[in-house]
């Protein structure tokens, strides 16, 4: 099968929908405050397992969101997933920028792998 260097490889349904379950699972720890910005999904494999990279950016406006968004940054990593057919093998923050405008707002960057249990 030729792959076009240019253009990536088409998302799988199953990569999809698991990238929409993780999105889903974010955003209920950040109790449902955080705009999605961005969703970027890239295969893994090792020698004994597969899955893929999930990079996922959210967005926290004003002050409180601002004081959600520290605890979904201390929490993330130690965070049970609870996922069906998925391991999340590992969650951490990227990124972090803060913003003073006329409120605060805050982006973060996360990333997690997601290891498929077959």
């Amino acid at each position: 099968m030729y792959i076009d260097p240019i253009r990536p490889a088409p998302v799988s349904v199953a990569a999809e929908r698991a990238g929409k379950r993780v999105v889903a699972a974010l955003q209920e720890m950040a109790g449902g405050c955080a705009e999605l910005l961005a969703m970027e999904e890239r295969p893994w494999a090792s020698a004994t397992f597969s899955g893929a990279r999930h990079t996922i950016t959210l967005r926290f406006h004003g002050s409180a969101d601002c004081e959600t968004a520290d605890g979904f940054i201390e929490t993330l990593p130690e965070h049970e997933f609870t996922l069906a057919g998925l391991l999340v093998a590992d969650a951490q923050v990227r990124a972090v920028t803060y913003e003073n405008r006329p409120e605060p707002v805050m982006t973060v960057e996360a990333e997690l792998l997601l290891l498929n249990e077959d």
